[in-house]
């Protein structure tokens, strides 16, 4: 199969395609009614010895097409080739802004491998048919861009796909234990150090606010802390790693608890960026922090109105215990901010707040720093993620001291999404580029949407995007 994009009102482009197919994308644009109008299509079939379909396709208007649109053509065109029983198919992609140069190529490549995610391990037999190669025809004079896309999208589509694997593994596998495991895979294949703290750990360093939403599971909670590299940057991540969240004595409504099981979609999405980071070969020394924990309303759950102390010597009022990814954060940020990064980045499925706030499509982002602000929005710009920042006024500290403790772990009703990083940003001791990032919305699809419900992996082209151009400038 050959599928070619073509524009509304424009020639196809026909460069690099073999002479038989490219006189017969020319004939399939020349029928009546063709247009290049979004979602038409134009079918021819060579016959001969390998018999070859020809597909041209509508994308547009130049102007209106972005790589939210490319990325959706793409996705669509790749699923539909392998229902349709395809295992090789051919794309010549027009000549574009967003498929120029190495971040064109890189996004599109992406996008071919990403399309064919599947999660079908725990199915008795796998689902839908699979494309075995896709190739690719570069546009005139990007040939040693598309390479280099080539190279570092295989690198950054394996990193998604594994942040996807581990968020969508159901909780009776995914558990604490489990995914401190699946660190110490990653460690040993890319020459990381890793260490593991268990219960004992956990009190010996006065971790108190990942050992109380630990408290009621019988699956104790871990804290992972890998290193590897090297450079004169030091770049470290944390992401919030809560296996399954059922809101603790807080409990959550029954309706989408199965969905809690993607709370874990921050501890995944740095799993995901250490794997690309990794591969990638950045010059930064990086550390990643994964705060494991399982919440749940047992006999020894925490309770509201608990007081607990956390690692950095400051005590939180508990007055809702479904509000533990901070809980956990608390004692994973402090432990980030002693070993003093020069970049620390932490992601989290904080808060519903900011899906209120921004829906489903893109994460809030907090930060101190304007200027890493300023890079991470372009990062997801680049990456076709949306990003979005929000206020850290002062006043949302206000609303997060506490009566009895230093601290209380929920504010008033409102702004919850920023009252959250607010309460995050007194466990980051002098750490000046800090950034926060809520991906509550787009980390995962949920069940209402059967077709595409998983996860996203969210947040792992950003962050690599944003750590290849920090490479780049340095």
């Amino acid at each position: 199969m050959v599928l070619v994009g073509c524009l509304e009102r424009e020639s196809p482009e026909t460069e690099g395609l073999p002479g038989p197919v490219a006189a017969a994308v020319r004939r399939a644009a020349a029928r009546a009614g063709w247009r290049g109008k979004s979602g038409q299509a134009s079918v021819l079939q060579l016959g001969g010895k390998n018999a070859t379909t020809v597909v041209l396709r509508g994308l547009g208007k130049r102007a209106d097409l972005d790589r939210r649109g490319l990325r959706t053509w793409l996705t669509s065109a790749m699923e539909r080739a392998a229902d349709d029983g395809f295992k090789k198919p051919l794309v010549r992609l027009p000549h574009l802004d967003a498929t120029s140069g190495t971040s064109g190529a890189l996004f599109v490549f992406r996008e071919l491998a990403l399309s064919g995610y599947r999660f079908d391990g725990f199915l008795a037999k796998p689902r839908g048919n699979r494309l075995r190669d896709v190739r690719v025809v570069a546009p005139p004079g990007q040939w040693a861009a598309y390479r280099e896309g080539w190279r570092r999208a295989r690198k950054v589509a394996a990193a998604v796909g594994l942040c996807r694997d581990l968020a969508n593994t159901p909780p009776n596998v995914a558990t604490p234990q489990w995914m401190a495991e699946q660190a110490g895979v990653l460690a040993e294949e890319r020459g990381m150090e890793i260490e593991v703290l268990g219960v004992e750990e956990l009190e010996e360093r006065g971790m108190g606010g990942i050992l109380a939403v630990g408290r009621g599971s019988a699956n104790p909670p871990r804290m992972v802390r890998l290193e590897w590299g090297s450079g004169e940057e030091s770049v470290s991540l944390v992401g919030k790693g809560v296996t399954f969240d059922t809101g603790g004595i807080s409990l959550k409504p029954g309706a989408n608890m199965d969905e809690m099981k993607f709370d874990k979609s921050g501890a995944c999405t740095v799993l995901g960026i250490a794997r690309g980071a990794s591969e990638l070969d950045l010059p930064f020394r990086f550390r990643v922090y994964l705060p494991l924990a399982e919440n749940m309303p047992d006999g020894l759950a925490y309770r509201p109105s608990d007081i607990v102390r956390c690692y950095n010597g400051k005590t939180v009022e508990v007055l809702n215990t479904d509000a533990e990814g901070r809980m956990i954060l608390a004692d994973a940020l402090a432990w980030a901010a002693t070993e003093k990064p020069d970049h620390l980045l932490d992601f989290a499925t904080l808060t519903g707040a900011c899906v209120v706030a921004l829906g489903q499509h893109g994460a809030g982002l907090f930060s101190t720093d304007d200027d890493l602000a300023a890079e991470l929005l372009s990062a997801a710009a680049e990456a076709d993620e949306y990003l979005w920042r929000l206020p850290l006024w002062p006043n949302f500290g206000e609303e997060m001291r506490g009566l009895h403790g230093d601290l209380q772990n929920i504010g008033v009703r409102w702004g919850g999404a920023s009252s959250a990083a607010a309460f995050l940003s007194n466990f980051v001791g002098g750490a000046r580029r800090w950034a926060h990032l809520d991906i509550a919305g787009p980390a995962y699809v949920g069940r209402g949407n059967k077709s595409a419900f998983g996860s996203t992996g969210f947040g792992v082209g950003l962050a690599l995007g944003w750590l290849m151009a920090r490479a780049e400038r340095s």
